[in-house]
């Protein structure tokens, strides 16, 4: 039995979310109490084998380990090929922690249950594929996959403006995989092969045939999949000028819906660029690097700049993914100057970690605001005021999330941000001096939201009409806080196995 795990350990992990969506399948509709803990309790296993993987992982091995591999499509080459370095690791146990704490989240959802459920189950089965393929095919199946259940979850379930939303979240990154699609099919045709550790090996320094696609020389077959993959990319995390999409997203998905979408969808553009942009083209990569770096910049300015602005708590939330991912943009585009040397390998570290940090907080700060929006059925930040001294302990863990997301030493969100500026200084030192201001805007709004909500005089309309946060909404934010607060003064446990997967990769 232990044999069969083993061997088979991230299949069961990844498809298991799927066996319990069948199971729900078959739940009748009108049993919610059935279809919500069968859907939480399923989704703890998926965890609890990640963790057993974690434990399991040697960070000194292979690059990748507790590799599976079948034959899927000989006719093309391509195959069902499964594996993990230390970057894919920590996003595999960050998507198998959301997923449950979403699902506990949406206790509170009572219309179609039963479907709302079943997109989420399948939904982490698709983000989880995207970390596990080494198959360029298999990684666009499951990068397809992904986008399917969150337009439905913000299509049926999300606000008033939840039509125009979810129609833009599937055309902009539907629009971005049309071209990963090409760039797969090209690499695919040219080299014969879709198995990304054997492209690895070639596809960087091919250099023949010079004609083998529709004519053209392989160099502008190389340049047509980099900007590919680079736009399909960029369109996820989002960079700027592509994130228009993301605020309208996150405004009107549910609660849990924006959990997930920041906590882990935009991690697969940033992953995407670290698994393929920049070992499958080096070359590129470093000739573009300073304008990455440059959106990156813009990012972290105007998404801070577009919070501040904000008087709706859930969009000056969204906004604010745009301003922390700029610097995991920076980190990569810092790796992709400056290569296996210390200032590129401390940045691509601290975007890594950020990719993980800012997935803790992020979440806790679309639950948080979820769950005032539950009681005040408003967002408007000017409705509320001094609800501190109405809820003490909501009140005080918001300022605790808030200061991981600002920034603040002792909490996991300076780690990793620390990291990235401090390899991109000797790099990008203007894009990260103007960076700054972006940083000085990240406290400007994140006391903003505070001094709105829980400080200043008390609006008198709430008193008696608000209640604290509950026993079940305490139990999915704690395993957060806890991973805040632990990597913020221990972050050597996390920091080592992606350090270790960094140098691999170098």
């Amino acid at each position: 039995m232990m044999e069969f795990l083993t061997a088979h350990l991230l299949t069961l992990i990844l498809f298991l979310p799927t066996v319990a969506a069948l199971v729900l399948l078959f739940l009748p509709s009108t049993a919610v109490r059935a279809l919500r803990w069968t859907a939480l309790v399923t989704s703890l296993i998926p965890l609890g084998l990640s963790l057993l993987l974690w434990q399991r992982f040697n960070p000194g091995g292979e690059l990748f380990q507790f590799v599976e591999r079948a034959a899927w499509y000989p006719a093309i080459h391509s195959d069902y090929h499964l594996g993990v370095d230390g970057i894919a690791l920590t996003m595999v146990i960050l998507t198998t922690l959301l997923t449950p704490l979403a699902i506990l989240a949406s206790f509170n959802v009572q219309q179609g249950v039963k479907a709302y459920m079943i997109l989420f189950l399948l939904l982490e089965t698709g983000m989880l594929g995207v970390f596990m393929s080494l198959d360029l095919l298999l990684f666009f199946v499951f990068w397809e996959v992904g986008l399917v259940p969150m337009y439905f979850l913000i299509h049926q379930w999300g606000g008033e403006k939840r039509h125009y939303a979810s129609l833009k979240f599937i055309l902009f990154t539907m629009g971005g995989s049309l071209g990963l699609l090409l760039a797969t099919q090209m690499i695919g045709v040219v080299t014969g092969t879709y198995d990304l550790p054997r492209l690895l090996q070639i596809w960087p320094g091919l250099t023949t045939p010079e004609n083998n696609l529709f004519g053209l020389p392989l160099a502008t077959v190389k340049t047509i999949a980099f900007w590919a993959f680079v736009i399909a990319f960029a369109v996820k995390v989002p960079v700027w000028p592509f994130h228009t999409w993301l605020p309208d997203a996150h405004t009107e998905a549910p609660t849990a819906g924006s959990m997930i979408l920041a906590g882990v969808l935009l991690k697969l553009g940033a992953f995407g660029f670290i698994r393929l942009v920049l070992p499958l083209f080096p070359v590129e990569s470093q000739l573009y690097a300073g304008w990455l770096a440059a959106l990156a910049c813009l990012a972290i300015i105007l998404g801070g700049l577009g919070a501040f602005g904000q008087d709706d708590f859930k969009r000056l939330v969204a906004y604010s993914s745009i301003n922390h991912m700029g610097f995991v943009v920076l980190g990569i585009a810092t790796a992709a100057l400056a290569g296996a040397s210390l200032d590129g390998t401390i940045a691509l570290n601290g975007a890594v970690l950020q990719m993980f940090n800012h997935g803790l907080y992020s979440a806790g700060m679309f639950f948080l605001v979820g769950v005032i929006y539950d009681r005040a059925h408003t967002r408007d930040l000017n409705a509320f005021g001094g609800l501190y001294a109405l809820l003490p302990v909501y009140g005080s863990i918001l300022i605790f999330v808030s200061m991981a997301s600002l920034g603040l030493p002792g909490l996991n969100g300076f780690v990793s941000e620390f990291m990235v500026v401090r390899g991109a200084w000797p790099v990008f030192t203007l894009a990260t001096a103007l960076s700054m201001i972006g940083l000085f805007f990240t406290g400007a709004y994140t006391l903003k939201a505070l001094w709105k909500v829980l400080h200043g005089p008390l609006n008198q309309n709430w008193k008696g009409h608000i209640s604290e946060i509950n026993g079940r909404e305490l139990v999915v934010i704690a395993p957060l806080m806890v991973l805040m607060l632990v990597i913020g003064f221990w972050p050597a446990w996390i920091v080592d196995v992606i350090n270790r997967a960094v140098g691999l990769w170098f």
